[in-house]
């Protein structure tokens, strides 16, 4: 079996929603509350995708402002009917920011990184729009170690194709590790986060990797369809099923915080 090369695009909001979406909106709360950012902060979203820190922020922390960022048409849309009239939305990448100089207190990004062409670059913008002393912070999934929903399919994909190991993100992302998170932030403070990703079947655990959004559900889907049946089934056999059917797993976020020079 040889595998093809599977992009790293987000485009439509719904099928991410399904997929980890609705993971990243159980990190969001307590990211934030370690930032501990005082109320009537103005706030930006690097990255936004969906909106779900934007939400986040928004229900938790008292903002002033919030503005999400995001090269993504497709996401945008998802974001703008979500939160409408609550935060401001605008089309743009991490890299190049339409955002005046110091004019947010704190930036941050939810899972969007390691998907960042040059990481230095986007935080050297972010640097240019947070005030001096402001707040800079980031999560990333740990995908090489407790993201485990990922983990299992991944391990499961690489044991039938060999070549399907250099598109699992823990190969492919090392920037989503304590350490090298502590090298790209100076001063930085990192910890991990983690939350409970329950499954109440195998199909509510499989049917989000149908959905052709994000490297491992393109991959699922770049498979013709026997070969994506003995995937499923490698699956299955590696997964702690409960009697009752039900999958309980754990997501691992690594946060990084520190503050503009």
């Amino acid at each position: 079996m040889s595998s093809p090369a599977v992009s790293d695009t987000w485009e439509r909001g719904d099928p991410y929603e399904r997929y980890v979406g609705r993971w990243s909106r159980r990190v969001a709360p307590s990211f934030l509350d370690w930032l501990g950012m005082p109320a009537g902060s103005r706030w930006l979203d690097v990255g936004c995708g969906t909106g779900a820190l934007c939400a986040a922020i928004l229900d938790h922390c008292a903002p002033a402002s919030v503005v999400g960022v995001e090269p993504s048409e497709g996401f945008l849309a998802t974001a703008k009917k979500n939160l409408s009239g609550r935060a401001t939305f605008r089309q743009g990448n991490a890299a190049a920011m339409p955002l005046a100089e110091a004019s947010v207190d704190a930036a941050v990004s939810g899972l969007v990184l390691n998907f960042v062409p040059d990481p230095r670059a986007a935080l050297n913008e972010i640097n240019r729009v947070v005030r001096p002393g402001g707040c800079i912070a980031a999560y990333v999934w740990d995908y090489a170690g407790r993201m485990e929903l990922m983990r299992y399919f991944w391990d499961a994909a690489a044991a039938l194709d060999p070549a399907a190991a250099k598109l699992d993100e823990g190969v492919r992302f090392p920037l989503c590790n304590p350490q090298a998170l502590s090298s790209l932030f100076a001063s930085a403070e990192v910890r991990e986060i983690d939350i409970a990703t329950p499954f109440s079947s195998f199909d509510d655990y499989w049917q989000p990797f149908l959905g052709g959004q994000g490297p491992a559900p393109a991959y699922a889907m770049s498979l013709d369809e026997a070969a994506r049946g003995r995937l499923r089934s490698a699956i299955l056999q590696r997964l702690p099923v409960q009697a009752d059917g039900s999958i309980a797993l754990v997501a691992r976020a690594w946060a990084v915080r520190a503050a503009r020079p």
